[in-house]
C-alpha cells in the first residue's frame, strides 16, 4: 500500500503552485498546444451524451417495474423489479463519475443516486410515519439505488416476508409510497441531468478549453480523479475492507442487501473509468482525443515508459485482483479480507499516477482536499 504521504503531498503542494494560464505546459516544459476542444467533444458526444441515454431509459424502466409491484405485490413482479434495478444499477456505474453541470448544480445529484450504506431507521421511520424530505442531505443515505436494495432485498428475511411488506403488512401503503418516492426521485433528477446535457450544456462544456481553474476539463479532471478515488477506489473496496478505520465493515460493501452483485459493480466502474481514460466510445470500440493522447502528446513518461501505458497497465492489474474477489465483498471480507486489501493497493497505485503526474503534466491544479491520510 502505497504511503509515502510526504512525497505525494510535496509534489500536490507544488502543483497547487505552479502557473495556470491558458497555454499550459506539458512534460519536460514544453508548449501545450493540445486540442483541448477535441478531447471535450469525445467526451461529451461519445462517452456521456450517450452513458447518460443509455442510463436514462433503464432507469425509466425500473420505474415502470416498480410501479407493477406496487400495485400487485408478487413474487413475479418483485423479480421483475430486482433484474431491472441491477440492469441500472450497471448503467449508474458509467454516468456517476461525471459530477459536472447540471449534477453538480442539482447540489450533487450522485448524493441522491448512490449513499451507502443506508440508514435503515431513516427508511423505515419514514414509512411508518410518512414524514420524510428526500430533498434534504438527511436523506441522502435513505434513497437511490441502496434504498432500492433494501426495500426489495433486504426488508425481510425472505422473498415472501418481502412481498408481505408491500401488501398485508400494517404499514404496506407506507411501504409502497417510499419505494414509489425513490424512484420518482431518481427518474426526475435523472431527466434533468440528461435535458440539460442534450439542450445546451453540450456546448458550452465543448467551448470551455482553455486552462483555467473554472474550465471544463480542469474540472472534469478533478472530477475523474474524485470518483476514481473516492467512488471506486474507498468506497466500493477500502472502507468495507477496513482501510480507513481500525477492523473490516462488511456491512458497507455496494449492493449489500442483494449480496451478490459488489464486484460486479465495481468491475463496471473501474471498465467505465478506463474507457473514459482512452477515450471509448460508449457505443463500439472507437477511440478519440482523451486522457491517454494528451499524455502521449506531451510525451510523458516515467522510469523511461509512457505514463498512459503505465496507467493503463495499473487498472488492468486492479481488474485482475478485482476478478479474483467473491462476487459477494461481505463474504470476501469474512472469509479472506486480505484479497480485499490487495485490490485496493492495485488501485490506489494509480492514484498517484494520475493525481500527481498526469495533473501536473496537464498543468492541473488538485481542487479538493484528501482527508483519507492515505
Amino acid at each position: 500500500m502505497i504511503k509515502n504521504i510526504a512525497l505525494v503531498f510535496s509534489l500536490v503542494f507544488m502543483m497547487g503552485c505552479s502557473s495556470s494560464d491558458d497555454s499550459g505546459a506539458g512534460g519536460g516544459g514544453a508548449t501545450d498546444d493540445f486540442d483541448r476542444s477535441a478531447l471535450l467533444t469525445n467526451l461529451a458526444d461519445n462517452i456521456i451524451i450517450p452513458s447518460y441515454q443509455d442510463f436514462g431509459p433503464k432507469l425509466t424502466t425500473l420505474k415502470g417495474s416498480i410501479e407493477s409491484f406496487v400495485a400487485t405485490p408478487n413474487q413475479s413482479t418483485l423479480q421483475t423489479a430486482r433484474r431491472h434495478w441491477l440492469i441500472a444499477y450497471k448503467a449508474w456505474q458509467h454516468v456517476e463519475m461525471f459530477n459536472i453541470g447540471k449534477a453538480e448544480a442539482l447540489n450533487e445529484y450522485h448524493f441522491f443516486m448512490n449513499i451507502y450504506p443506508v440508514t435503515i431507521s431513516d427508511i423505515e421511520t419514514g414509512v411508518s410515519t410518512g414524514n420524510y424530505d428526500l430533498n434534504t442531505p438527511n436523506y441522502h443515505d435513505a434513497q437511490g439505488f441502496p434504498a432500492l436494495d433494501y426495500l426489495l432485498y433486504g426488508v425481510a428475511d425472505d422473498d415472501a416476508g418481502i412481498v408481505a411488506k408491500f401488501s398485508s403488512d400494517a404499514n404496506a401503503q407506507g411501504y409502497k409510497d417510499y419505494l414509489t418516492d425513490v424512484i420518482n426521485q431518481m427518474d426526475n433528477l435523472t431527466q434533468q441531468v440528461i435535458t440539460d446535457w442534450t439542450t445546451g450544456y453540450r456546448d458550452q462544456f465543448v467551448n470551455s478549453s482553455k486552462n483555467t481553474a473554472t474550465s471544463s476539463l480542469n474540472k472534469f479532471v478533478n472530477d475523474f480523479i474524485f470518483y476514481y478515488e473516492k467512488g471506486l477506489r474507498a468506497n466500493k473496496i477500502g472502507i468495507p475492507a477496513g482501510v480507513f478505520s481500525t477492523t473490516p465493515l462488511a456491512d458497507k460493501v455496494e449492493g449489500y442487501y442483494n449480496g451478490e452483485v459488489s464486484k460486479e459493480l465495481a468491475l463496471e466502474a473501474l471498465n467505465a473509468v478506463q474507457d473514459v481514460f482512452n477515450g471509448k466510445a460508449f457505443s463500439g470500440s472507437a477511440t478519440g482525443a482523451s486522457f491517454k493522447t494528451y499524455l502521449e502528446y506531451l510525451k510523458v513518461d516515467r522510469n523511461g515508459q509512457n505514463l498512459s501505458a503505465i496507467i493503463n497497465a495499473q487498472f488492468n492489474e486492479a481488474r485482475t485482483k478485482i476478478q479474483e474477489l467473491n462476487s459477494n465483498f461481505s463474504q470476501q471480507i469474512i472469509t479472506d479480507n486480505t484479497k480485499m486489501t490487495v485490490a485496493y493497493d492495485a488501485l490506489q497505485r494509480a492514484v498517484v499516477y494520475l493525481k500527481v503526474d498526469m495533473v501536473q503534466a496537464f498543468n492541473i491544479s488538485v481542487d479538493y482536499v484528501d482527508a483519507d491520510g492515505d
